[in-house]
């Protein structure tokens, strides 16, 4: 004799599917409102997802949010006040398991002239004093030879490849650059002198900074060191740090604790402005998808409160022959999970390549499909389903003698 489970479990199936062929009219339209509303919910939450990674790597293509310098000492010159470059290599170079931009600075003033590299000689064009900022850049734990723009963004105004050459390459700023006639070119170049010591640079690359850096010029930082007799010393470390503003904060607070003997300080322009500007962006996105999906229910509500009228004489029939109100309701809520199930899987599926399209739209570059969102949006759109159906309540009511007689 068979189980009497797998006989109610196959005779619950066989109902399921009876009440889905039912009325493929009125299925077609709730399934269809269902999808709408998952593609739409998809869109969203991929494009807010997507947001926190694209807003945080905007931010960083604007320079460093974090800066390391001497303990303030208002008697002392911002370019005589100088650390130890060990502190350099003491700075952790992940956060949140991304990998942290670092750049170590020496700042000072030296006289410097164009001069022809191929003829070896001083051109007559005047001597100016200008500083000269010696830096080396790290992208965790890896050195970066040319890393400048990794943390100084900046507009490369002219430039030529000359990694191959045995010859010392500097940056120079577009105003200094003006000042000195200088071209980035084979033959120009920079002598640099500071009391006895002398060097001397091919112009590798004219950048345009926007700022006080248009006017100086970038060496690498052992011939800074050397030409400014400040070996071992540095004047600032600047940080692109990666995470969330929590995490940036968390980072800072235990950098202060790790080097106790400087100034560790976070530039806040950064940090709060990158979280004003998601939490707004993110609070619009969740009350957009609220209200998409409370749209997707009502409709599918309206739907089922026909169906509820339609049902009654099954509901009737079940009663009549036995069936328990919590086993006619169950059938009920179970085509609605079905019915979500299937509009989920076909609408955030959609959802996600539309987010694609509306990423490109808004910031300018394509979203990148976030695959934790596809299951968050097909639960939701499950949850919508089974909550819209809840004028099927009303079926729990119904006595079969009354529909029976036509009175229900």
């Amino acid at each position: 004799m068979p189980d009497r489970r797998v006989t109610n479990r196959a005779m619950f199936w066989r109902i399921i599917r009876r009440l889905l062929s039912a009325n493929r009219g009125r299925l077609f339209v709730m399934l269809l409102a269902l999808g709408a509303g998952a593609a739409v919910t998809a869109a969203l939450l991929n494009l807010q997802v997507d947001a926190k990674r694209r807003l945080t790597s905007e931010f960083r293509s604007f320079g460093a949010n974090v800066l390391i310098t001497p303990h303030d000492h208002p008697d002392v010159n911002v370019l005589s006040a100088v650390m130890d470059d060990s502190l350099f290599d003491r700075v952790p170079t992940e956060n949140a398991g991304q990998k942290v931009t670092k750049a170590e600075f020496l700042y000072g003033v030296a006289q410097l002239s164009a001069r022809d590299r191929i003829r070896q000689s001083t051109s007559s064009r005047h001597v100016i004093n200008a500083i000269v900022s010696g830096y080396a850049v790290a992208s965790g734990s890896e050195y970066l030879p040319h890393g400048l723009g990794q943390v100084a963004p900046s507009v490369v105004v002219g430039g030529k490849n000359l990694d191959q050459l045995n010859v010392r390459t500097c940056d120079v700023g577009r105003e200094l650059a003006s000042r000195l006639n200088l071209a980035p070119d084979l033959s120009e170049g920079v002598v640099l002198k500071n009391s006895e010591r002398q060097d001397w640079c091919a112009v590798a690359e004219v950048r345009g900074f926007g700022g006080p850096e248009d006017s100086q010029l970038f060496l690498e930082l052992p011939a800074t060191q050397a030409l400014l007799d400040r070996k071992g010393k540095i004047t600032l470390i600047q940080l692109s740090v990666p995470g969330t503003p929590r995490d940036i904060e968390h980072y800072i607070s235990d950098l202060r604790i790790a080097l106790p003997e400087v100034e560790v300080h976070g530039i806040r322009q950064f940090t709060e402005g990158e979280a004003k500007i998601y939490n707004r962006i993110s609070g619009l996105l969740t009350a957009t998808v609220g209200i998409v999906l409370l749209l997707t229910g009502l409709c599918v509500m309206a739907a089922m409160t026909n169906v509820a009228m339609e049902r009654k004489m099954d509901v009737g029939l079940m009663k009549a022959i036995g069936g328990a109100t919590r086993r006619v309701l169950r059938l009920f809520l179970a085509e609605a999970a079905l019915l979500g199930l299937a509009g989920g899987l076909l609408g955030a599926a959609a959802g996600i390549f539309l987010s694609i399209g509306l990423g490109k739209a808004v910031f300018g570059v394509a979203a990148q499909p976030r695959l934790i969102v596809y299951p968050v949006a097909v639960g939701l759109t499950i949850l919508v389903a089974i909550l819209s159906a809840f004028p099927l309540r009303r079926l729990a009511s119904i006595r079969p003698a009354s529909v029976f007689r036509g009175e229900a």
